[in-house]
């Protein structure tokens, strides 16, 4: 195990809440940029003249940026320092959102590669940091964490579709106006910074700590965090389309898309109180996998009624994100290996991910359906119910 000593940023923070702050803007920089592509898919491939595979593209790269990176953010935080690195992608995040909607097809795929290298280092480095400074209210803030990203994220694909059909810069504005928490972001990581507070001020024992990726935990938690990362990016990528061709306008898919995220908030909310509580993770990652599976069978035999099963979905997909978040702690002896685990599980877990929206594409391209994709897609969440109970388990990586 690792003693460590309460750092300045430690100190200053938890007196003046403002880490609680710093997180939670960081967090609406998470998913906000990739979610508000979704409903807008259709616009970004016209103006560009892409094809539908080419379209599925823009939420590949994000994903396949997530896995790549991942280990390499995990090693950069711990040698750099937690907060360095962390502001560093925050300006990545803000230089791709910038680059993509300057108006040329070489910006476009510039800025959605130079964006995703930032959440990919942000999605890494926020829960070590969590269980190293904050360890009596891990829960509470993964919850939190957790709350904020599907909370910007549900309103990134609400609002882009209104925003591109009553506004002559279009789509543009749709994706530019998530500029302003990159903004807000930035400075409010000032005050970490000057604290001088990284990694390198804790003292490690000899006694070296296994690696999540010898270990049969560390590669269950990657698996389930893959599984539901998939269903989720794949949904939010093509759920648009797949409502067109069912009757629902466009602006009312974005809407239903909003939906699907927003009740995951209440999923996220309703897991911080039960993780406290519950023995171990088994029984909430079971029910998760469970909802997610019941939203896709609705969807593919009664897609008239796609509020309902996104609802279901919703619910399900927020709660397994918050365990999966939780995970990469609880699995972990310190924050170390928690870095470790998270890097690992993001690298499997979005690396596999990535597939999904590109596989859709292909299948449903091919296919001239809607019908073989879903059921794809409902064989990868019977897949999750079989690996949550064994993720969930109470042990840590030894």
């Amino acid at each position: 195990m690792i003693k460590s000593t309460p750092t300045p940023c430690s100190a200053f923070l938890s007196s003046s809440g403002f880490f609680l702050f710093v997180l939670l803007i960081t967090a609406a920089n998470l998913r906000a940029p990739i979610t508000a592509t979704g409903p807008i898919l259709e616009d970004i491939r016209l103006t560009f003249s892409l094809s539908a595979t080419e379209a599925g593209l823009l939420n590949f790269i994000p994903l396949m940026m997530f896995a790549l990176l991942a280990p390499v953010a995990a090693s950069l935080g711990n040698k750099v320092g937690l907060e360095r690195t962390l502001w560093a992608a925050v300006w990545l995040i803000g230089l791709g959102s910038l680059l993509r909607i300057l108006g040329s097809a070489t910006d476009l795929w510039l800025g959605t590669t130079i964006l995703s290298a930032g959440i990919a280092t942000a999605n890494v480095l926020l829960p070590p940091l969590i269980k190293r400074d904050f360890k009596e209210h891990t829960a509470k803030y993964f919850g939190l964490y957790a709350s904020t990203m599907a909370i910007t994220a549900s309103l990134a694909s609400g609002i882009a579709a209104p925003l591109a059909r009553r506004t002559e810069m279009g789509w543009f504005l749709s994706a530019g106006i998530w500029l302003l928490p990159v903004i807000i972001a930035l400075v409010a990581w000032l005050p970490l910074l000057k604290s001088g507070s990284t990694l390198s001020s804790t003292i490690a024992t000899s006694v070296p700590l296994k690696s999540p990726w010898r270990s049969a935990l560390g590669w269950q938690v990657s698996l389930f965090m893959a599984l539901q990362s998939m269903v989720f990016y794949t949904l939010i990528a093509w759920f648009t389309p797949f409502a067109e061709s069912n009757g629902f306008s466009q602006v009312s898919a974005g809407w239903l898309l909003f939906v699907y995220q927003i009740v995951a908030v209440a999923a996220n909310l309703a897991c911080m109180v039960a993780l406290k509580k519950l023995p171990d993770q088994r029984l909430i990652g079971f029910l998760a996998s469970l909802a997610i599976l019941s939203g896709l069978a609705g969807l593919l035999l009664l897609p008239h009624l796609a509020a309902l099963w996104l609802i279901i979905a919703g619910l399900g997909a927020g709660a397994s994100m918050v365990t999966c978040l939780s995970l990469f702690s609880l699995r972990a002896a310190d924050h170390r290996q928690a870095s470790h685990l998270s890097g690992m599980a993001q690298c499997v877990g979005y690396g596999l991910a990535a597939l999904g929206p590109l596989g859709f594409g292909f299948v449903h391209e091919q296919s001239a359906g809607w019908a073989l994709p879903l059921q794809m897609l409902i064989v990868v969440s019977l897949l999750q119910l079989m690996i949550a109970p064994l993720a969930g388990r109470k042990k840590v990586i030894g």
